[in-house]
């Protein structure tokens, strides 16, 4: 099967991205021509469906300079840019995507690139493990393992490794150090407020900005509009995190409360109906809301599409919807995630080591092939070392290292 895309023209627009990429990428860059020379993919098809923008485009080039055929799609329909997937085309690669996909044209995407019996998985969400294990079971022996890269896909692979349904081994990216400590952090902190002010052109300083979840995303999205002046709020279910919050200098309270005051809305949980019917009936007028989960279930579109009683596009990625109590609410690219459906994603020097790890981790997985015998795996902690060590010395910072003669304290029983 050949690639879908829509426009093979856009081709140049898309290189010229990807090379700009390229130039901030110091890890990837390297591991390029270290596998250019050593060729660890030789004779081995991955399946990649991650955001297809210019950072996704260059890690699957760098898995293609180590010899990996590629099968490449998005992880969701409004993320995906058009020009960077004809761009991978122009280079060879085949590819399943196209922004502003139905469902039914998403979902054709993911199994075509399954459908070419991938022994590599690369997976942002979970969708590739998913209709393999549920749909293609007959591909699965070709599988040597995968690579997950996000929270929500990590859950979903648990819950199938409980049950005793996950039938190959899959790395968890997303809970490597140089992953999410930074990815999730810094990135996610970042690139959702690049995808909100460039979507409303409003200012942030002395707006009530409301986060719900304090993970590591919620940490940096709380981080950021703090620092851009904002008065910040916490939603959160987990008591631990929640005292994190208020010690980190934010208030905390229940959504339905945080409602009634809120400027902006940043959901970042994983979980479905976070703003739900009940905050709706409460919430401030003109109030701006944005998911940056995964999925875009955190605001309950589907109550807001059947119960408002008008709807209107304000800008691009920008609709109102007017509720029965009167007030108007403005969604942000469809609840759907917000720094890349409207905006750029991660920057490129965040995604760098996120992928970097991704990289290394399906080396791994080559590398032991048939000798693993779990079906969830830790990122190994020298691929993380890895990572980090190569990072510090981009970045021209030295740290100190243990004398023999420290590890030999720390190793004792004497300590």
């Amino acid at each position: 099967m050949g690639s879908e895309i829509r426009d093979i023209n856009l081709a140049e627009s898309g290189e010229r991205k990807i090379e700009w990429v390229k130039k901030n990428c110091d890890l990837l860059r390297t591991l390029e021509k270290e596998f250019s020379e050593t060729k660890p993919f030789a004779g081995k098809k991955i399946a990649l469906s991650v955001h297809l923008e210019a950072k996704t485009a260059y890690l699957c080039l760098v898995l293609k300079a180590g010899g990996a055929d590629m099968y490449v799609t998005g992880s969701n329909p409004l993320s995906t840019q058009d020009d960077v997937a004809a761009a991978l085309v122009k280079a060879g690669l085949e590819v399943h995507a196209w922004y502003d996909t139905t469902p039914e044209e998403y979902n054709a995407h993911i199994r075509a690139v399954l459908e070419a019996g991938p022994n590599i998985i690369i997976d942002d969400g979970g969708d590739l493990v998913h209709m393999m294990h549920t749909e293609l079971t007959d591909l699965i022996p070709n599988v040597i393992g995968g690579c997950e890269e996000t929270t929500t896909g990590i859950l979903r692979l648990l819950a199938m490794d409980k049950e005793g349904a996950l039938k190959f081994p899959m790395v968890l990216v997303n809970n490597a150090d140089c992953k999410h400590f930074f990815d999730n952090r810094y990135g996610t902190g970042q690139s959702v407020w690049d995808g909100i002010n460039r979507t409303t052109n409003l200012i942030v300083a002395g707006k009530i900005v409301v986060v719900a979840g304090y993970g590591w995303c919620g940490k940096g999205v709380a981080m950021r509009a703090k620092g851009l002046g904002a008065r910040v709020i916490v939603t959160e279910v987990d008591p631990v995190k929640a005292i994190e919050a208020v010690m980190d200098g934010f208030d905390v309270m229940p959504m339905n409360d945080a409602a009634k005051v809120g400027d902006f809305f940043v959901t970042v949980t994983g979980c479905e109906k976070v703003i739900d019917a009940e905050d709706f009936a409460v919430v401030k007028d003109g109030a701006i809301m944005c998911n940056a989960g995964h999925f875009d279930c955190e605001i309950d579109m589907a109550w807001l599409k059947k119960n408002a009683v008008e709807k209107r596009e304000m800008r691009k990625n920008i609709m109102g919807y007017k509720l029965p109590t009167g007030q108007w609410v403005y969604i942000l690219a469809e609840g759907r995630l917000v720094n890349l459906a409207a905006g750029d994603g991660h920057p490129a020097e965040i995604m760098d080591m996120s992928f970097a790890i991704q990289a290394l981790s399906a080396k791994y997985l080559v590398e032991h092939e048939g000798k693993l015998d779990k079906m969830i795996i830790d990122v190994p902690r020298e691929v993380d070392n890895d990572v980090a060590v190569r990072k510090l010395a981009f970045l021209g910072k030295h740290i100190d290292t243990l004398t023999p003669e420290q590890v030999k304290y720390l190793n004792s029983s004497a300590v």
